[in-house]
């Protein structure tokens, strides 16, 4: 504990932001990961059973399922359904832009996410800026003899430095990742949605 006090001392005023930065940034990742799980966002039996449903002629039971299922697919689907009567076109075109609304949902936080992985290196470079500035001002006290007098400015500039990278390189893998991984949930939803479209205009599913 007082190893990590004597740390955190060490590293100046920019180190307790970095710190905070990489809270954010792992409250973030949790979160996605969380939020980005496909059962929360196209449920398996979701598509099936509302396909079944409207084959079957039962459209406001296949709106009820999806009304109790408060997910993108499921939402995506309503959209659709509240274009019955439409040409095909008409309807696909509701639909992706239904999906460009739901990219704007699953994307929250991603942005801020990704601006951590570019801002936590120049925080770092700052903190090595500062404290090269610290070593020469110690220098400028003591003269270059004394390595103690050094130690501090050095200790700053190599912590924050390290600290920014260690911030950065997880934010930017993790903001990819998700980046990724919304790119394809929302092509399957999309896909699972269009299927619907495809049973509304009686060209049957595909």
């Amino acid at each position: 504990m007082r190893d990590l006090l004597e740390l955190f001392q060490l590293g100046g005023f920019v180190l307790p932001i970095l710190i905070l930065l990489a809270i954010v940034s792992l409250a973030i990742v949790g979160n996605r990961f969380w939020v980005l799980r496909r059962a929360r966002i196209a449920p398996a039996d979701l598509a099936a059973r509302a396909g079944d449903l409207i084959e079957a002629g039962k459209v406001q039971q296949a709106v009820k399922v999806l009304y109790e299922n408060d997910t993108p697919l499921a939402r995506m689907m309503l959209v659709a359904l509240q274009q019955v009567g439409q040409p095909r076109e008409v309807i696909k075109e509701v639909v992706e832009e239904s999906g460009r609304h739901e990219v704007a949902h699953l994307d929250r936080y991603l942005n801020f996410l990704g601006s951590i992985a570019g801002v936590a290196p120049l925080l770092g470079l700052l903190g090595t800026v500062f404290g090269i500035m610290h070593a020469f001002a110690a220098i400028g006290m003591v003269g270059a003899g004394d390595p103690k007098a050094l130690a501090g400015g050095i200790s700053e500039a190599l912590i924050t430095t390290a600290s920014g990278l260690i911030v950065a390189i997880p934010s930017l893998m993790f903001y990819r990742y998700f980046k990724g991984r919304v790119d394809v949930l929302v092509l399957a939803i999309e896909k699972e949605a269009l299927k619907l479209v495809n049973l509304l205009v009686g060209g049957g599913a595909q």
